[in-house]
């Protein structure tokens, strides 16, 4: 037997399914009474060690009030000029909020019926009591709308709560998954479980999240990545095992050992699955920045909780549930004492997967044409931070946004500030810079400076002619910062985007280079073999390219952003292409993993190599399929709400595990591995000897597919993969 741990494993949840579903719950309430008891609230960091930017931020902090801290803006617009004594009204309500260090003097348009009030705090915009809590600004500014004024915000403050989530897509998603799962198990009890199962594991991980936070800084935006990751993996783990499970239903073992065996052998696929998901996201650490990182370890936590409802509750719910697990059709056949005769044809998956066989060189140039095609628009991606700008109209931020590029022109949004000690820069040599600096293109003004009320600190304003996301930003802020004397350091909210997005491009492929080669190494060990690995890297990389060149062609390009409430163009959001990556490359391992355990289980027991690549993709067609629309229904639910970097990531990481099940498994895998034939499986002796031997196929010895069952099947597939008596 496979796996004999994982099979001891099954066939004791199995055997005692109220123990183990009692052990389960206890677990579940001992985690939640943990969280409850010494959970820690989540922390944001978005502090970027080692720019320059952040330097000149840190100064701000340490010289002067108000500044390098929280900020919000607050625009008033009016059809006339604005009264002034509600603006001063106004000024004093925002005066008197905590943590508020200054309101600075309102900045009124040449017509007078805009004006800008900028708010400074005492603490960064991360501070838990402030980040998303715009409901005291929201009070302070409802009497001047009362007045008749429209007031609207944006700045660091109210863009941390500008796109509230609405809470919708976990629903859509587990929906949308019950109804493929019923279609695919043709069984609602069936169905029913791997999203039991996905819940139960989303408790117990969302619980270990809390208290990941008491102990490092947890992102408020990781545990929604998290859910994401952790509901499409959960769902897609169970659904492997309840399938598996049911074939040794249909070859006629009992409930108990159908579900010990599943586990033994799904279930240790959705082990290494996992495996591959964990080192991708430590990937995430080698980014750079604390979001990262809990990111990281948020999601990590999720799969682990996943993996281990499982492995626990499944075989557990499958023997409660019975034969109940199979369609009705096929229980009444197994009942029948007449037994109806197969057609004998094989599956369509099959067929499918000897067609490509036959064509290998035909299917696979298409195959990677397309992704190819797909991926072209990746080559002119532009990264940036998400500001208001990006975001929806129905937004106030967005609103704001747009007010003040129609009366202060496009540069108001930006804020671009130099900053120079006292004590090493002359008053002689900023003179000189800001000279330079009011010649550069794309620089629409200078300020004069103005010293911190310690005396230590000058600080410039430059005020930009382009909004903050605009093609020539990055290029006027190098411009800019070339021109400083030494010692002077180029700051604000836009140069900090500016190097946030620097910082990503550069560690992206760290992050790459990383997760390639763990994988590859990983997959090398798993199925002993150096092609299997490397070409399963090269397909894993081109999907996500290719899932890069979508959300460019629809963000950056306009393609049908309309779909996704957009009414205007957008760089791709910096945060994105390292998250997709990290998380996208781990889930397409999973299918590889799926896939090819059952080819290497039937090359195993066969020696056949290019049969071995037929029947194990006719094993796995379905199954993978079935996977692969719950993951693309889950993502793209979340693609429904109003941030616009869920949008990307949803968009993204749907788009690249649809191509990876279509194009990818059904495809380019079947048509390389019969080209490679016995290659596949090829190890060099010495490095055979080298590599630590992960023993999955127990003691050596293949585990007997379900054909090769001496218990009587009694029911095969028809042609359109329908169950039929036999």
């Amino acid at each position: 037997m496979k796996t004999p741990l994982l099979y001891r494993i099954g066939h004791a949840c199995a055997s005692h399914p109220f123990r183990a579903l009692g052990g389960f719950l206890a677990a579940l309430v001992l985690v939640t009474v943990l969280a409850t008891a010494f959970g820690g609230a989540t922390q944001e960091n978005w502090d970027v060690p080692g720019t320059e930017s952040q330097r000149g931020i840190d100064l701000l902090r340490d010289h002067v009030p108000g500044a390098g801290n929280a900020d919000a803006r607050i625009v008033l617009h009016d059809d006339g000029p604005l009264d002034m004594r509600t603006v001063d009204d106004l000024r004093a309500r925002l005066a008197g909020l905590d943590h508020v260090a200054t309101v600075d003097a309102p900045q009124f348009s040449s017509d007078r019926d805009t004006a800008i009030i900028v708010v400074g705090y005492d603490v960064p915009v991360t501070e838990r009591s402030l980040m998303g809590n715009v409901e005291p600004l929201e009070k302070a500014v409802q009497p001047t709308r009362d007045a008749g004024v429209q007031v609207e915000m944006n700045g660091g403050l109210p863009e941390t709560a500008a796109a509230p989530l609405k809470g919708h897509a976990e629903i859509i998603g587990i929906t949308l998954a019950l109804l493929i799962l019923v279609l695919a198990l043709g069984s609602v009890v069936a169905a029913g479980l791997p999203i039991l199962t996905a819940i139960g594991g989303l408790a117990v991980g969302s619980a270990a999240i809390t208290l990941l936070a008491a102990t490092m800084e947890v992102s408020p935006s990781a545990p929604l990545v998290a859910t994401m990751v952790g509901l499409g993996v959960g769902i897609d783990y169970a659904l492997l095992v309840v399938s598996r499970h049911s074939e040794f239903l249909r070859a006629g073992h009992d409930p108990v050992e159908s579900a010990a065996r599943a586990v033994a052998t799904a279930g240790r696929s959705a082990m290494f699955a996992a495996l591959t998901v964990l080192i991708s996201l430590m990937g995430l650490r080698l980014a750079g920045l604390a979001t990262y990182s809990s990111f990281g370890f948020a999601t990590a936590i999720a799969v682990i909780a996943m993996l281990a409802a499982t492995l626990v509750v499944v075989p557990a719910m499958c023997r409660l549930c019975g034969r109940r697990m199979l369609p009705r059709k096929v229980r009444k056949a197994s009942a029948a004492t007449a037994p109806v005769a197969s057609t004998g044809r094989e599956p369509l998956s099959a067929r499918w997967a000897a067609a490509v066989g036959r064509r290998p060189v035909a299917f696979g140039l298409l195959a990677v044409i397309v992704m190819v095609t797909l991926a072209v628009p990746a080559l002119g991606m532009r990264t940036w931070p998400q500001d208001s700008g990006a975001q929806s109209t129905e937004l106030t931020t967005r609103r704001a946004h747009d007010i003040l590029v129609d009366e202060y022109g496009p540069g108001a949004n930006s804020q671009i500030l130099i900053v120079a000690p006292t004590d090493t820069v002359s008053g002689a040599e900023l003179a000189s810079a800001t000279a330079r600096i009011t010649s550069i293109p794309g620089v629409a003004a200078v300020s004069a400076p103005a010293i911190s009320p310690d005396g230590e600190l000058a600080v410039i304003s430059v005020t930009s002619a382009y909004d903050p996301a605009a093609d020539g930003t990055p290029e006027m802020l190098a411009a800019v910062r070339s021109a400083l004397p030494q010692g002077a350091i180029l700051t604000g909210a836009t140069t900090y985007f500016s190097d946030i997005s620097d910082k990503l491009q550069e560690r992206l492929w760290v992050v790459i280079g990383f997760v390639v080669a763990a994988s590859v190494l990983a997959l090398m060990v798993l199925f002993r073999s150096i092609a299997v690995p490397i070409k399963a890297a090269l397909m894993n990389l081109l999907s996500v390219v290719a899932a890069y060149g979508v959300i460019t062609a629809v963000f950056q390009w306009g393609w049908g952003m309309q779909l996704f409430g957009l009414d205007h163009t957008v760089a791709v959001s910096s945060w994105v292409p390292i998250l997709i990556f990290a998380i996208l490359f781990g889930l397409s391992m999973d299918y590889e993993v799926f896939l090819l355990s059952r080819i290497r289980e039937d090359w195993l027991a066969t020696g056949d190599a290019k049969g071995s690549v037929v029947r194990g993709l006719a094993r796995t067609g379905r199954v993978i399929t079935s996977a692969a629309a719950i993951m693309v229904a889950v993502f793209l639910s979340f693609a429904t709400e109003a941030d616009v970097v869920l949008k990307m990531l949803g968009l993204g990481m749907a788009t690249a595990v649809l191509l990876d099940a279509t194009l990818i498994r059904m495809v380019l895998v079947p048509a390389t591995m019969t080209l490679l034939g016995r290659f596949n499986w090829w190890l060099p002796g010495w490095l055979d000897r080298i590599l630590p031997n992960v023993d999955v196929e127990g003691h050596g010895h293949p585990t007997p597919s379900v054909e090769q069952q001496t218990v009587r099947p009694t029911a095969t597939e028809d042609p359109d993969g329908e169950l039929q008596p036999v």
